[in-house]
């Protein structure tokens, strides 16, 4: 094909809706308007009754490969991605080895071209090994390319470490990512510390471990003057916390998960380890917290927390199951049928905003206008579906989704005018 048209649909972006097709060629948008016939050649995507946005971007994707192949690939996750309606996703960095130098850095990156299936940033781990004790080689790795960095799964514990690496981070213009626990208060514990917990006797994870970290690193942003985003917040007091950082005028940011948007810590009351994720599913007034933050800006993206995990680790007992849950391919569909959001708001949340923290903005969240990059997504808001785990394209199948009707649905995926997804089905 030597170029592609995508007609019929309603375009939305940074500048809000109208009506518009998009004509595309050498991976740039050239041309959008009414009207638009196909030239000869050109692939026809039909959006009638869709909307058009920019390509979605996931600040938290844990892509497994290397060392764990066998939860996930980058391939396999590129796809997943992909039918998502993601053109990029930031790898973490709790490999095997850890990403925590340029030779693994670029072999991730390496393997995310190869799939083409989605633009695979490479996340740097803070310290070596993740093991909280040693920087990792900040600027070695930013030079490599690497913008974003964390210790997710950990998060660093020792504070005046924390301290070192945002002064860091402050020259070389990197951005940090923290997850937010205070281990020690964590040990042992399987679910939310609350009423629930209580009533299954098992070992709660209270709220104050998350919000302890948040408070900690806000106030050493306070000190340094460097950026700190704030992954999976799950606490109605964690999102005040943000809150009152923004009104101060601090850069901070902060993301949340589509299950900490939906789902409640109810849900293990059957014990099933697909619910087991960290941090912990909280209440009804969390969650309704956690909605609000994102309604009002304090919040700043939907990222997923794509978490793979091969069935026989899943199937273990509760306290002993791995923590996580799949994200890439049901994100805009439990987005959508949980928030009581403007769509434009939703739609900032999971492609321009994070497109900014991630720093790939030059690419990705761009506005859907001639001379941008054709990093697009054609998703249709009110399609009604219901997830079939066996139908998903990650290797793995841990989603708690799984005969839930979601609202949403992904149908074309264009990244760099190459369509990776056509009409739900990703083209390789």
């Amino acid at each position: 094909m030597s170029g592609m048209l995508i007609t019929g649909g309603t375009v939305l972006d940074q500048s809000g809706e109208r009506r518009a097709d998009v004509r595309v060629a050498d991976g740039t948008i050239v041309e959008v308007g009414n009207g638009l016939e196909a030239s000869a050649g050109e692939q026809t995507l039909d959006a009638t009754g869709r909307v058009v946005s920019p390509g979605f971007v996931d600040l938290h994707t844990h892509l497994r490969e290397p060392g764990r192949e066998e939860s996930e690939t980058i391939e396999t996750g590129s796809r997943a991605a992909a039918k998502g309606g993601y053109t990029c996703v930031v790898a973490m960095p709790n490999t095997d080895p850890t990403q925590d130098s340029v030779s693994v850095v670029e072999f991730v990156r390496a393997q995310g071209e190869a799939a083409g299936l989605c633009d695979v940033r490479p996340s740097g781990s803070i310290t070596i090994g993740r093991l909280g004790q040693q920087l990792s080689p900040l600027a070695e790795l930013a030079d490599a390319g690497v913008h974003l960095f964390t210790d997710d799964g950990d998060g660093v514990q020792d504070p005046l470490l924390m301290r070192r690496a945002l002064e860091y981070a402050a020259d070389l213009g990197i951005v940090l990512a923290q997850h937010c626990e205070v281990k020690r208060l964590t040990e042992g514990a399987v679910m939310h510390e609350g009423h629930c917990c209580s009533r299954l006797g098992l070992p709660g994870w209270p709220s104050v471990a998350e919000e302890l970290m948040v408070f900690r690193d806000i106030e050493l942003v306070r000190l340094t003057g460097a950026p700190v985003h704030i992954l999976h917040l799950s606490t109605a007091r964690s999102v005040d916390l943000v809150r009152a950082a923004k009104a101060d005028g601090l850069p901070v940011t902060a993301e949340a998960t589509p299950h900490h948007i939906s789902l409640t810590d109810e849900r293990l009351e059957g014990y099933s380890s697909l619910y087991k994720v960290n941090p912990p599913l909280r209440t009804m007034a969390d969650v309704e917290s956690v909605r609000a933050g994102l309604a009002d800006g304090t919040i700043d993206a939907i990222a997923t927390d794509h978490a793979p995990h091969a069935p026989e680790t899943k199937e273990r007992p509760l306290d002993q199951a791995p923590p996580g849950m799949l994200g890439l391919e049901t994100a805009l569909g439990v987005s959508l049928a949980s928030l009581d959001m403007p769509l434009v708001d939703v739609i900032a949340a999971m492609s321009w905003k994070p497109a900014a923290i991630a720093g790939v903005a030059d690419q990705h969240g761009r506005p859907v206008l001639p001379g941008e990059p054709a990093n697009l997504t054609v998703f249709d808001p009110g399609a009604e579906w219901q997830v079939v785990p066996a139908q998903l394209a990650s290797k793995s199948r841990n989603t708690p989704f799984g005969g839930m009707a979601l609202r949403g649905k992904v149908w074309h995926t264009v990244l760099r005018g190459t369509a990776t997804v056509v009409d739900g089905q990703p083209s390789r």
